[in-house]
């Protein structure tokens, strides 16, 4: 278990769902030993959480009678956004997000007025979220240390796989986490490479915290560094669009890591790299505004190839 501030509020937590109970038994489920159990018994003391003890063979821990944690309020938007926060996290890879997140629902269910926990529970139960098929993030370890690390900009040393699992060692400035396509992502300074680059977390096998702390870029967006680096990646060809439309409206219609879009004369220039032209043709084809192939000349086959193929079904 964690550290001893961790252990009380599981102390607390045991003696509110369970009611009675012996001292060795919550020794035992605190992993710590009768004289430390009694240190966190007068921590919450302190805190002002009444324990009682109870002597004989029977005896044993409990809170005293007619005690309640004061419940906590909720409007009817924060217990909304507080389960659909807890859905949401089931789908974003963590290995410990399921367990937490159902852990985390029960005890705010025992605090919430019956009325909001109908509420969030019935949209734990009804709602599912499309996370864009999320790969596995890896220990949320990592996840919570970096997030610590990038807010007070204090670099760390990470035991890193490529992707073909050769192992590398690396001292990085984390500028912030990303989570795009499905996949988490560390964006950073690395000092290996001496330029920012970005880190899959679910291939980062061990993070430690170092002593040297960084200034972060200012205005540094670790989700639009991500979105326009899977947008560059070199590919088989170069395209280059011209949407008949303004930015906003191509911004809806595209996918952020399809292309790069940029204002200019006439519309919204689309930049992108792909190595499938018939998968393009048919991105293309969905688009709900018009639009001009500058390049390459084999895209505008692969769309007249398209159009038959549309034409011939209906």
């Amino acid at each position: 278990m964690g550290n001893p501030t961790t252990r009380v509020l599981a102390l607390l937590e045991l003696l509110q769902t369970h009611g009675l109970m012996s001292g060795p038994a919550l020794a035992a489920r605190l992993e710590v030993d009768p004289r430390t159990l009694r240190r966190y018994i007068q921590a919450l003391d302190v805190l002002g959480v009444p324990v009682t003890a109870e002597r004989g063979r029977d005896g044993g821990y409990r809170l005293m009678h007619g005690f309640k944690l004061p419940p906590m309020m909720f409007t009817n938007d924060e217990a909304l956004a507080v389960a659909l926060g807890l859905v949401a996290a089931r789908g974003l890879g963590l290995q410990e997000a399921a367990p937490a997140g159902a852990s985390a629902l029960a005890k705010l269910e025992r605090v919430m007025p019956d009325k909001l926990r109908r509420r969030v529970r019935a949209v734990s139960e009804t709602v599912s979220l499309d996370m864009e098929r999320a790969a596995p993030a890896g220990d949320a370890h990592v996840l919570a240390t970096l997030s610590e690390a990038a807010q007070h900009q204090q670099r760390v040393r990470l035991d890193y796989l490529s992707a073909d699992q050769a192992p590398t060692a690396r001292e990085l400035d984390p500028y912030g986490l990303a989570y795009v396509t499905g996949k988490w992502y560390v964006v950073g300074f690395c000092y290996l490479r001496q330029a920012t680059r970005s880190f899959r977390l679910d291939r980062i096998a061990g993070v430690d915290l170092l002593a040297a702390s960084f200034g972060k870029p200012s205005g540094f967006d670790a989700l639009a560094y991500m979105t326009g680096a899977i947008a560059s990646l070199p590919r088989a060809h170069q395209v280059r669009v011209l949407l008949h439309t303004d930015l906003a409206a191509a911004r809806a219609a595209i996918v952020v890591t399809l292309g790069l879009l940029e204002t200019v004369e006439g519309g919204t220039l689309m930049h992108c790299q792909v190595d499938d032209l018939d998968w393009m043709a048919r991105e293309l084809a969905r688009l709900p505004c018009s639009f001009a192939i500058d390049e390459p000349p084999a895209l505008r086959a692969a769309l007249a190839r398209h159009a038959a193929r549309l034409a011939a079904s209906a």
